[in-house]
């Protein structure tokens, strides 16, 4: 299964945890992964001091979605991140040491409790859309019909998102 992901984290050593997050990621892989530059982007949704930083990450893995999923929480929880359920069920925001995203599972579409495939507010965000883009511009969003440049091109998301020179 091809996978896309997003990493980001806006508390802590953020370049340190998403590089450990990247490394934990990649090693979920079987042959192939690309990875976006770093991109810094204002909170979206919330109001935090601190900007994240995002990056994408293309892996193919035997997993299915749901064992990628329980493996990219363990990734978090190893990194400190702790999950607020109520802050799950209520759609709250807030800063996080480290946060990973399955934005894409082939051409899967899933819709669980547990699990949402293709990740349901991607194509509104450009902090999601800038760095996927960058590895995998041409992939069609299997509900929407429309390539991640396409999307790009439509979003109507205005924050902030700079893409840092490596």
């Amino acid at each position: 299964m091809i996978a896309i992901l997003l990493i980001g984290s806006n508390r802590g050593d953020r370049f340190s945890l998403i590089e450990k997050a990247t490394k934990g990621v990649i090693e979920l892989s079987c042959k192939l992964y690309s990875i976006s530059s770093l991109y810094e982007s204002e909170p979206w949704g919330f109001d935090a001091k601190e900007w994240f930083l995002n990056r994408a990450v293309l892996i193919e893995t035997e997993l299915t979605p749901e064992e990628l999923l329980q493996r990219v929480l363990e990734i978090e929880r190893d990194l400190g991140r702790i999950r607020d359920n109520n802050h799950a069920k209520e759609r709250t925001y807030s800063s996080r040491e480290i946060d990973i995203d399955i934005i894409f599972c082939d051409n899967l579409i899933i819709r669980s409790e547990r699990l949402s495939v293709p990740h349901p507010r991607m194509h509104n965000r450009r902090f999601v859309l800038e760095p996927v883009s960058e590895i995998a511009g041409d992939y069609i969003h299997p509900e929407l019909g429309l390539s991640v440049n396409q999307l790009l091109n439509r979003c109507d998301d205005t924050s902030g998102v700079i893409k840092l020179v490596q």
